[in-house]
């Protein structure tokens, strides 16, 4: 990233939440707003650093925008943001993060820090953090039963421990515990398990 602030790209199909978005964001960083998902499309460039994405927008829809982002390679960190209530159908979904609305101020500042700081790792990390975030959050809203029953569910965790595995040098070279686990702090008010325990 450049000295200027990140660049956060707001893309809400109600002008007035994407509004209030904005103004809770933008005396710490840039912000861009789209009103919808075609709209999004024509403000997508290299300066993106964390896009705010609701799923359910006429027209074009966030997961429509959502794949377009990831068909581009542009380096950047996506969270939904939307009333749609996760499924097992994110699993295959190129996000970072997953807010259900209402969403808080705090929560929604503290997720675009957490998105700017986890840029700071690499790929694999980065990969690491996206499949717990979706682990912690099928689990908050699944059944034990559900969760049984879901070959998407089982993949993930298949998935995640296949990449704890190839990355355990990377993940020993935190030098504090603590440190790697102050980046997941988010997960763990979600679960009552620590995803990245084997």
């Amino acid at each position: 990233m450049s000295e200027e602030a990140p660049l956060v790209l707001i893309v809400e199909d109600e002008p007035d939440l994407a509004d209030l978005y904005a103004a809770w964001l933008s005396s710490d960083y840039r912000v861009r707003t789209a009103y919808g998902g075609q709209e999004a499309l024509d403000e997508l460039d290299e300066e993106i650093d964390i896009v705010l994405l609701d799923r359910r927008m006429p027209g074009v829809s966030g997961d429509e925008v959502l794949e377009e982002i990831r068909g581009r390679g542009l380096d950047c960190r996506i969270a939904m943001v939307t009333a749609v209530e996760p499924d097992f159908d994110i699993v295959e979904m190129g996000f970072d993060d997953y807010l259900v609305k209402p969403v808080a101020k705090e929560e929604l500042y503290e997720t675009v820090e957490s998105l700017l700081t986890r840029s700071s790792y690499d790929e694999g990390v980065q990969k690491l953090y996206a499949l717990a975030s979706k682990k912690a959050l099928l689990e908050s809203e699944k059944g034990s039963a559900e969760l049984e029953d879901s070959k998407e569910y089982q993949q993930l965790e298949r998935e995640l421990e296949q990449l704890r595995s190839e990355l355990g040098e990377t993940l020993d070279s935190f030098g504090d515990h603590e440190e790697f686990v102050g980046v997941f702090r988010d997960l763990e008010r979600d679960a009552d398990v620590d995803p990245f325990e084997e």
